[in-house]
């Protein structure tokens, strides 16, 4: 009994001793747990600061190329470049229509309307998704209204820019003459005393106003064709992706055809205000159509669903008018 005693006390130590030290080890590989998570959080701060600076740097990327996107229509708005001027054959009649100073839709009613009407349909969309759909945002901003404002509001002033810029580059380099340009340029066929099917590279103008001669060398192709049809097949695309609501069957294609048929009255006001010509206001059309198109499915995301193939880090990365960007 004495022996068995005896050893027994000297067990209690021994054990004792063993659960000190598992407690020391333990207690030291939590210490380096807490360590190795405090380095990790010293460490994350840095990498969130890099994020938000490529971030950064992506939208920084994003408005120089919209800026650059802008340089044709603003050297041509500007008056830095002049139109080619194209010569004629006498006895045209396609020039000879008469100078009407109305015009049925104006510039500024045609540029308001077209920027306004959009712009307001996407803020209110936007709006509209981030208050009832949950959506999410990656971007250095924080204000998911805002995140979504820029993304969407971006990519369409972006293809406003592109398709303007287009434009102007053709007016300036056809130079086609419009067909009231000879009563721009206040001279008849009688006063020039040119044969009928004879060329006139060069022609004196009696008008007072070069202004005026300039404008009337700028008509291919129509920029009221292309920018109608940019700004309104671009709501209605937008309305294609973004009216989800059922009771709209009926309603979202009968806003899409008023929306088309605004931008195709506004490409042949032009024709009747002897603007333009017929092939200039279909070729606006075209390019404003395959613009809008572009732009909606290959620059924006509202036609975009998740890329499950991408990482979070590389998501994370994307420029916000990127195409492959799903969230605001």
């Amino acid at each position: 009994m004495q022996k068995f005693n005896s050893t027994h006390t000297s067990t209690l130590p021994r054990d004792a001793e063993l659960q000190q030290r598992l407690a020391d080890n333990g207690g030291a590989g939590e210490a380096m747990k807490e360590n190795g998570a405090g380095k990790n959080h010293i460490l994350a701060e840095p990498a969130d600061s890099s994020l938000c600076t490529k971030r950064k740097m992506l939208v920084g990327l994003d408005v120089f190329c919209l800026c650059v996107a802008s340089i044709p229509f603003f050297a041509c708005e500007l008056k830095a470049v002049t139109p080619y001027r194209r010569g004629f054959f006498c006895g045209d009649q396609s020039i000879t229509y008469p100078y009407l100073e109305r015009e049925a839709i104006p510039d500024t009613l045609l540029i308001a309307g077209g920027i306004i009407i959009t712009g307001l349909t996407i803020a209110l969309g936007e709006c509209h998704r981030v208050r009832f759909r949950e959506v999410h945002s990656r971007a250095f901003v924080r204000n998911l209204y805002v995140s979504c404002l820029y993304k969407e509001l971006g990519s369409f002033l972006f293809g406003c820019c592109v398709g303007q810029s287009l434009t102007n580059m053709a007016k300036l380099s056809v130079g086609r003459l419009r067909p009231n340009f000879l009563s721009v340029c206040n001279v008849t066929y009688a006063s020039l005393n040119c044969v009928p099917g004879s060329y006139m590279a060069q022609v004196t103008c009696r008008q007072p106003k070069d202004k005026m001669v300039e404008e009337a060398r700028k008509s291919f192709f129509s920029g009221h064709s292309s920018f109608a049809m940019y700004t309104m097949l671009y709501l209605a695309f937008y309305l294609q992706a973004r009216l989800s609501w059922r009771g709209a069957r009926l309603l979202r294609p009968l806003l899409q055809f008023l929306l088309v048929m605004i931008a195709v009255y506004t490409g042949l006001s032009r024709i009747s205000d002897y603007r333009h010509h017929p092939t200039d206001v279909i070729t606006g059309f075209i390019q404003g159509g395959l613009t809008a198109y572009w732009v909606a499915f290959y620059i924006s995301s509202m036609f975009k669903n998740n890329r499950p193939d991408l990482s979070p880090t590389s998501m994370s990365l994307e420029s916000p008018l990127s195409s492959q960007q799903t969230v605001c």
